[in-house]
C-alpha cells in the first residue's frame, strides 16, 4: 500500500507557475479502494514468510515500476510531493563481514496500563538479529516471537482502543517462556524504544531479563541533535518514508529495527551501531546536592528534573567527558564558584533503565 502526502513548499501560494498542472493531469486515476477492515492482531507465520524486505536505505526508483508504484515514482520526482510507503518487515539481511557481530534483541510490550507496580504485560514481541560490527547493519535471518498473555485483570477500554487487544483475544493465552528463553540465550543487548518503561515490566514477568544489558533507542540517541523533529517511533519512521500499524508489539519491533538500520543524519554510523557503542560505556545521573534555591530556574533550563522523594535536582549524562563538563557547569552557574560536594550515580547497561540503583559516588567541586 502506498500513501502520497501532498506538501507544497512552505509559505508558497498555489499558482500555475509553481505547480505544473500538466504534470498532475498526466497521472493515471487511482481507484478508491474499499474501506480496509481493522488490521489483524499479529503477523501470521505465512505472512512473515512472504514478507518482502524493508529497504534499509533511502527509497529509490524501482527498475521497472508499474501500476500504483509507477504513480508513486512519478510523484516522488516532483518537488511538491512526498510519498510514504507501508513498512514491510524485513526477515533476511545480507551475510556478516569479517569483524564479528553483536547479537541484539529488539523488544516491545503492550501492557494494561502505565503503573509498573500494578499493571501487567498482555503482549510481548522480540526480534533477534545479529549486527555487523563493521557496518552497523543487521545480518542474517531475523528470528521473531510475538505472544499474547492473559493479564489476569481487566483491560481498560482506552487501552483496547489504542492496541486493538481485547479481553477475548488474551483469554487463556500465556507467553511461551521456553521460546523467549531461546531467543534471549547468548544475546549481548536488548533494545527497546522506551526501555525505562519496558524493562521493569519484562523483568517482573521473566527473571532472565534482569541479567541482560539494555539500551534505549529513545533516550540513548540524541534525535533532536540529529535533526529529527520528534523521537517518537512513528515520526522517525515517517521521516524515512514509512508508515505502519503502530501500538502492536511485533510491528513496533519491525519499525524500530528498520529505523535503527539507517545511518544517523549527523553521527557517522547507524542507530544500531550507536546503541551498541553506548551500551559499552557507563552513564551517570548527576545530582545537584544542596543547590541554592535561586539556582532552580537555571537547573530546570539545563534539563535537570526535580526528584520529590530524594529532594534533589538531577540530570543524566552519557559519558565521563560529559560528566566532567556537568561538574564544571554546576560549579560556575549553580554554586557560583562556591565549594560543594555533589553526588552522582554510575550505571552500566546491566542496570540501566531497570529502576535499580547504581553505584553512588561523591565529587568535590
Amino acid at each position: 500500500m502506498i500513501m502520497a502526502v501532498l506538501s507544497l513548499a512552505a509559505g508558497s501560494p498555489l499558482t500555475n507557475n509553481q505547480l505544473d498542472f500538466a504534470f498532475v493531469a498526466e497521472l493515471p486515476v487511482l481507484p478508491v479502494p474499499p474501506k480496509r477492515a481493522r488490521r489483524s492482531t499479529r503477523l501470521s507465520p505465512a505472512s512473515q514468510a512472504s514478507a518482502q524486505p524493508a529497504n534499509p536505505v533511502p527509497l529509490g526508483v524501482p527498475p521497472n515500476p508499474s501500476g500504483i508504484e509507477a504513480m508513486a515514482v512519478t510523484l516522488e520526482s516532483h518537488p511538491d510531493y512526498r510519498v510514504i510507503r507501508r513498512l514491510k518487515p524485513r526477515l533476511e539481511w545480507p551475510a556478516a563481514g569479517e569483524q564479528g557481530v553483536c547479537r541484539v534483541v529488539v523488544l516491545d510490550t503492550e501492557t494494561t496500563g502505565l503503573d509498573q507496580s500494578r499493571d501487567k504485560i498482555m503482549e510481548l514481541a522480540l526480534l533477534r538479529v545479529d549486527v555487523d560490527l563493521a557496518s552497523g547493519l543487521p545480518v542474517g535471518a531475523v528470528q521473531v516471537y510475538d505472544g499474547l498473555e492473559d493479564p489476569g485483570m481487566p483491560i481498560p477500554r482506552e487501552v483496547q482502543e489504542i492496541t486493538g487487544i481485547t479481553p477475548a483475544m488474551v483469554q487463556g493465552q500465556r507467553l511461551d517462556e521456553v521460546r523467549i528463553a531461546e531467543l534471549l540465550a547468548g544475546a549481548d543487548l536488548v533494545i527497546a524504544h522506551n526501555a525505562g518503561f519496558d524493562r521493569p515490566f519484562a523483568e517482573a514477568r521473566l527473571d532472565q531479563f534482569r541479567h541482560l544489558a539494555w539500551a534505549c533507542s529513545f533516550a540513548d540517541i540524541p534525535w533532536k541533535a540529529q535533526g529529527r523533529r520528534s523521537a517518537k517511533l512513528e515520526s522517525l519512521a515517517q521521516e524515512l518514508g514509512w508508515f505502519y500499524d503502530a501500538h502492536r508489539a511485533e510491528m513496533d519491533c519491525h519499525a524500530l529495527l528498520a529505523v535503527l538500520a539507517h545511518d544517523l543524519p549527523v553521527l557517522p554510523h547507524t542507530g544500531l551501531a550507536h546503541l551498541v557503542e553506548q551500551a559499552a560505556k557507563p552513564s551517570y545521573r548527576v545530582m545537584a546536592s544542596n543547590a541554592p534555591f535561586d539556582a532552580k530556574d537555571l537547573l530546570k533550563a539545563r534539563g535537570y528534573r526535580w526528584n520529590a522523594e530524594q529532594k534533589v535536582w538531577s540530570t543524566r549524562v552519557g559519558d565521563s567527558k560529559a560528566l566532567q563538563a556537568e561538574f564544571d557547569w554546576l560549579k560556575e552557574h549553580a554554586y557560583r564558584q562556591r565549594s560543594a560536594v555533589v553526588q552522582f550515580e554510575k550505571h552500566d547497561a546491566l542496570a540501566r533503565y531497570s529502576g535499580r540503583p547504581g553505584e553512588m559516588l561523591n565529587h568535590q567541586l
